[in-house]
């Protein structure tokens, strides 16, 4: 009886021991990489009533990353020397999108003030370290108004980690949203 106990436990361990061992951690580079998934065709939202209820679009940014060492995101709301620290080290926070209009076949940036500073929440809990990967998604608002007009666009995105390392830039299909004329 006791010999048969002695080996279901030898077994059990064995079979955890390989069930751990198929489980390799990836090995991603400790700057961030990013790679596009899709960007969802503007989605209309018919206009109400009362302030702020204008008609619009909304569009979703979805996107790929890998890193090294998972010290992706930050604290939300961010302190003052976090901000600055981004802020000094290239103007802007944790996401960056940049927008780009297609007028005439030429590509224009078109500076959207909503996207100056973009920050996404910590991917992990404070001090875990180790590899992640996942995806981001990214929800922009485009409001219909007399002054504004359908350009179509494409985005540009980066994102950094915590120790400021930046990852490769990826651009988006085209979408057509509205944009204020300029």
């Amino acid at each position: 009886m006791q010999r048969r106990q002695i080996h279901q436990g030898l077994f059990i361990i064995g079979l955890a021991l390989s069930l751990t061992a198929c489980f390799n951690e990836p090995d991603f580079p400790n700057s961030p990489e990013i790679e596009y998934k899709e960007v969802t065709p503007p989605f209309f939202i018919p206009g109400g009533t009362g302030i702020g209820q204008a008609a619009r679009d909304s569009v979703i940014i979805t996107i790929g990353f890998k890193d090294g060492d998972g010290d992706l995101g930050d604290n939300i709301p961010l302190d003052t020397a976090t901000q600055n620290r981004y802020l000094r080290n290239g103007n802007w926070g944790n996401y960056r999108i940049r927008t780009f209009k297609v007028v005439r076949g030429q590509e224009q940036e078109v500076q959207l003030t909503e996207n100056n500073f973009l920050v996404f929440p910590r991917l992990t809990r404070e001090g875990q370290k180790g590899p992640i990967e996942g995806t981001l998604e990214f929800r922009q608002i485009y409001f219909y108004t007399s002054a504004s007009r359908k350009y179509p666009v494409r985005f540009r995105i980066q994102i950094r980690d915590r120790a400021l390392n930046v990852s490769n830039e990826i651009e988006t299909d085209t979408v057509s949203v509205p944009l204020l004329e300029q």
